[in-house]
């Protein structure tokens, strides 16, 4: 069972990114998708989730109203839209699964992508 992330990037400030998460088993549908982030001597930090069915959403307060987090249970991927980048999201952004898709405690998620990294320059 695997996650695989993709779509980060270099990008300028302002720019858009799309991640990609695509799950290896079907049996992911039935979780909850979330996205963190790590950068450089800090800790991973909760970006957003989603519920199973794609009907609940959940966003640190960091990135609300710039990123949306979408899922595609057909193609088994979840992804995170990322519009008005700034430099303070440099970082490197994992995918995961679990139960929930609000705690934002990375402790809770079982199942673990290896990692996009995104660097967004001033």
């Amino acid at each position: 069972v695997q996650l695989q992330a993709s779509g980060g990037g270099l990008v300028q400030a302002g720019a858009s990114l799309r991640l990609s998460c695509a799950a290896s088993e079907g049996t992911f549908t039935s979780y909850a998708r979330v996205w963190f982030r790590q950068a450089p001597g800090k800790e991973r930090e909760f970006v957003a989730g989603i519920s199973s069915v794609g009907d609940n959403t959940y966003y640190a307060d960091s990135v609300k109203g710039r990123f949306t987090i979408f899922r595609d249970n057909a193609k088994n991927t979840v992804y995170l839209q990322m519009n008005s980048l700034k430099p303070e999201d440099t970082a490197v952004y994992y995918c995961a699964a679990g139960r929930y898709y609000s705690i934002t405690n990375y402790k809770h998620y079982n199942y673990w992508g290896q990692g996009t990294e995104v660097t967004v320059s001033s």
